[in-house]
């Protein structure tokens, strides 16, 4: 059984995923490690996932406001 991780880990890892381009590194490494505490691994790959649909809809939201505009602007109203 895995030992439980203290407020003050949890605290290090906030802080460190604070730090742009490196919070994706380490969510993957956290999520794919096999020596990484349980309860961070299953959290790391939540984290990622919840990354991706937010990634998804960002991209969609964009085409969607995009086509709305691009249909504005063949309308001549701006």
């Amino acid at each position: 059984m895995a030992p439980v991780m203290t407020t003050g880990q949890w605290i290090v890892t906030m802080l460190l995923l604070c730090i742009p381009f490196l919070n994706i590194i380490l969510l993957i490494v956290w999520a794919t490690s096999s020596t990484e505490n349980p309860s961070k691994a299953n959290w790391a790959k939540a984290q990622l996932i919840f990354m991706g649909i937010s990634i998804a809809l960002g991209i969609l939201m964009a085409i969607f406001a995009g086509g709305i505009m691009g249909s504005l602007m063949s309308m001549g109203q701006y």
